[in-house]
């Protein structure tokens, strides 16, 4: 039924927000549509999601990270983001940038499948707050870019219709942009959902600039191989997202059989996108925690 994995991703997404009541099954039925499935691939793609969604059971969770003692995941305090162009591979690449004021580092942050949201543009400006320069790319720049689309299904149909080899592209293009803002500067990505995967495959790239890397409950390329990496990856999850955690433990091999420095961290009581303040599923206690994690690791491994 699927071309690929991150049409079966991107379907699955649909579907399991229409199973956890997060949209009604017209829109559901709409989004698919807008990716390519007709209607009874459409139909069968939320009856399987709303089967795993009532055998739904909670993962095991690994130990939750510490008591935050820094900022919390909010955005106060945040370095304002700027809308910034410059060129990648194909096309004119858009992003919103925030530069800290003695960087210590420099991040790329990758957006779920919503595209370059204002949440994202937050992320940056919280990482630019905490020491570290933030380039949140819009990865849907060749069809326009998120604004110019509009709506959440316009972004998750053009992402469906480009090729993981574009997106890994313009992903290289965008640290280039980084170096540039900040020569000197090690680099990291951190991503989310199917940012999340992104950033797998640019661990399983194996780009020599990336110093550390995040994604955060995305799923890894099949099979995955991170040989070629030196990145020092943090993989953060929550315990209620079977989907996703379901392919942990090959990523968590992957890991060990290329000899990364690696920290895996599962939330208890966190499902799925966690970490979105403005989504449904934001979880302010483990959203708050993975933060602070997230920035000791680049304290580590950037700074």
């Amino acid at each position: 039924m699927f071309a690929n994995l991150q049409e079966k991703y991107l379907a699955e997404e649909v579907g399991i927000d229409h199973a956890d009541g997060l949209i009604t099954r017209r829109e559901a039925l709409r989004r698919l549509g807008m990716m390519g499935f007709n209607a009874v691939a459409a139909s069968s793609i939320l009856a399987a999601c709303a089967q795993d969604a009532e055998e739904k059971t909670p993962a095991s969770p690994t130990p939750a990270a510490a008591e935050p003692t820094a900022l919390p995941t909010g955005a106060e305090g945040a370095v304002a983001a700027e809308d910034i162009t410059f060129q990648g591979p194909t096309s004119t690449l858009i992003a919103a940038y925030a530069p800290a004021e003695d960087p210590k580092g420099a991040v790329l942050v990758i957006h779920e499948n919503r595209g370059l949201t204002d949440h994202f543009k937050s992320v940056v400006g919280r990482l630019a707050r905490d020491g570290y320069s933030g380039l949140a790319l819009d990865l849907v720049s060749e069809e326009g870019g998120t604004a110019e689309l509009g709506d959440d299904a316009a972004a998750m149909a053009a992402l469906n219709g480009a090729s993981p080899e574009r997106f890994v592209a313009d992903m290289k293009a965008a640290l280039g942009e980084l170096e540039r803002r900040n020569p000197g500067a090690k680099l990291g990505i951190v991503g989310f959902c199917f940012g999340g995967a992104q950033v797998w495959s640019m661990v399983q790239d194996g780009d020599a600039r990336l110093a550390a890397a995040a994604p955060f409950y995305g799923t890894p390329p099949e099979p995955a191989d991170f040989s070629n990496s030196q990145a020092a990856v943090l993989a953060v999850y929550g315990a209620l997202d079977a989907r996703v955690n379901a392919t942990r433990p090959a990523a968590e091999a992957a890991l060990k059989a290329a000899n990364l420095t690696h920290k895996i961290l599962v939330y208890e009581g966190a499902d799925h996108a966690f970490f979105n303040d403005t989504g449904q599923r934001y979880v302010a206690d483990a959203a708050t925690k993975a933060y602070q994690e997230l920035i000791a690791w680049y304290n580590e491994h950037l700074a």
